[in-house]
């Protein structure tokens, strides 16, 4: 038996309702006269046969042939204006529906002039309203009963990610320009996807990107590169990192027996890689104070010390003079200053002040 309805009103608690058809199927039979409450920030669309007759506002209507005068020409009035009829009213949601966010589902290849092929994840918000009632329920809702929000956001998240993956194409070069983009890009986006959104009686009312990033290990990646940038000469920053070494293994050495021995070893690791190092370090050295003419005494002076401290790790120093004495030198070339012997002449291994034979392979030692 079909129940006839004088009032017509609908409330949405879960703030989230675009649209809510009543009967959710089928019809509803009403008298002419009946009163279709709409609440504030909402329309009413009343049908009757499928076909829609009249969109209401905020308020409260009367049905009548005054209200609503397409009745007049759809129904014959034999009961003196009360006759019963058949509608189906949709309520759309018209306030604002905010933070709605979009992203891509799975990350989008962009040619990087510095970084070639790269993979891109996006992410932001957006903010529509329904502008036009009538055209966003035959163009998308149907007959459906009941029309979230959640029903719009796959369709409107990959018409954003489409828009979005043209313009950085046509506007970047490189990510590593995007900081200096965000507002622009936001702006210009916003734009293309406005059309689309209108199409469907939806207005766009902001939109907003809130990170372009690359995957992890890509980022790991743009991570080094800066920290290498930050560095700045890598011979530099070895000797430094050398130099560094030595001085903590110097004072390991005091730590202790054990520590001692540790450090004994480590020095000697060292000291072997910082005497490879040596020659390399040197001739930068020289070669910069080549460069420079010979006006800065700095590099000069610089470039005499780190020869003097390969002629020292090569041979020795004069016990009188102090300077630099080449390795198997007898006498001291800048005092001519007598040396005493500091290696055997054959195996080269220390050999005891005043001994006769090198206690490594027993040659006579001069």
């Amino acid at each position: 038996m079909a129940q006839t309805l004088e009032v017509l009103e609908h409330h949405d608690p879960t703030g989230q309702e675009i649209v809510y058809r009543y009967p959710q199927e089928g019809s509803a039979e009403i008298k002419l006269g009946a009163q279709l409450v709409v609440h504030e920030a909402q329309e009413a669309v009343l049908y009757r046969d499928g076909k829609a007759l009249d969109v209401f506002g905020p308020g409260r209507h009367t049905l009548s042939t005054q209200n609503i005068p397409l009745l007049t020409k759809l129904l014959s009035l034999p009961f003196g204006g009360t006759s019963p009829f058949r509608v189906a009213v949709v309520f759309v949601n018209k306030r604002t529906f905010i933070d709605q966010k979009w992203g891509t589902r799975e990350p989008v290849v962009f040619r990087d002039s510095e970084l070639g092929m790269v993979r891109l994840r996006a992410f932001g918000i957006y903010a529509y309203r329904i502008q036009d009632s009538q055209l966003f329920v035959n163009t998308v809702v149907g007959s459906q009963g009941r029309f979230d929000t959640h029903d719009l956001q796959d369709f409107y998240r990959d018409v954003i990610v489409s828009r979005l993956n043209d313009l950085m194409g046509e506007t970047l070069d490189t990510i590593f320009d995007l900081p200096k983009f965000y507002d622009e890009m936001g702006t210009a986006a916003k734009a293309r996807v406005t059309e689309d959104f209108a199409k469907y009686g939806v207005d766009l009312t902001d939109f907003y990107i809130n990170s372009i990033t690359p995957p992890d290990e890509v980022q790991e990646k743009i991570d080094e590169r800066a920290a290498m940038g930050a560095v700045g000469d890598m011979n530099t920053y070895m000797q430094f990192k050398a130099a560094q070494a030595i001085q903590d293994a110097a004072k390991g050495g005091s730590g202790g027996e054990g520590g001692g021995a540790a450090s004994a070893g480590m020095g000697l690791g060292l000291g072997a890689g910082f005497g490879a190092m040596m020659p390399g370090m040197i001739a930068g050295a020289i070669q910069q104070a080549q460069q420079g003419g010979g006006a800065t005494a700095g590099a000069g002076g610089a470039a005499a010390a780190a020869a003097g401290a390969t002629q020292a790790a090569a041979g020795g120093f004069c016990s009188e003079c102090g300077k630099a004495v080449p390795a198997g030198a007898k006498f001291c070339p800048s005092c001519g200053h007598a040396q005493a012997s500091t290696g055997c002449s054959s195996c080269g291994q220390p050999v005891p002040e005043g001994a006769k034979f090198c206690p490594n392979c027993g040659t006579e030692q001069e």
